[in-house]
């Protein structure tokens, strides 16, 4: 049985823990080992004022965590809260896009449909919101699901990391249909 609910704090641990796993093993064939490390040891992680906002999710499969990941009526684009500097406010749903933010799959429920069924359920929540567009922040191990889901790279983008470590990653858009 698969079920979608908000995160809450008491999920915190867990999740850090699948983000971990999911950096790591998913990132395989896409980033080199040294880049996967990096980007999941100093940008991946949970944005927690995503889980107080109750725009980040759960998916549990047969009761167990599966997945994870949200959407963001914020400015920031992508990473956890130790790569956040300053305020983070409200964006206007009139005139910018919401954020799909931090989407993760546990490696052993990978290519399952999980992915797809939280960006939905993000998509349905962003447009209960009021948003018209949504942006987000993708690895190369996500482009081809948000490809595939209706998402447009509008931006190559690189992070440079510790360790002169440069980490691709994709700037996509789409457009919600009313």
């Amino acid at each position: 049985m698969i079920s979608v609910r908000h995160a809450t704090q008491a999920d915190i641990p867990a999740m850090e823990a699948l983000i971990k796993r999911s950096g790591i093993e998913l990132s395989e064939g896409f980033y080199t080992s040294e880049q996967a490390q990096a980007v999941t040891r100093h940008v991946f992680g949970v944005d927690t004022q995503l889980v107080a906002d109750q725009t980040y999710f759960v998916i549990e499969k047969d009761g167990q965590m599966a997945a994870c990941g949200g959407w963001s009526k914020r400015s920031t684009l992508f990473g956890a809260d130790r790569t956040k500097q300053g305020a983070d406010p409200l964006l206007d749903p009139a005139r910018e896009p919401a954020r799909i933010r931090a989407f993760f799959v546990d490696p052993s429920a990978a290519r399952q449909g999980l992915g797809r069924l939280l960006l939905q359920h993000c998509t349905d929540a962003a447009a209960a919101g009021g948003f018209h567009t949504l942006e987000l922040a993708a690895t190369m191990p996500g482009v081809p699901l948000y490809a595939a889901c209706g998402f447009e790279i509008i931006e190559h983008m690189a992070l440079d990391l510790p360790g002169d470590v440069k980490v691709p990653l994709a700037k996509m858009r789409k457009s919600l249909s009313r």
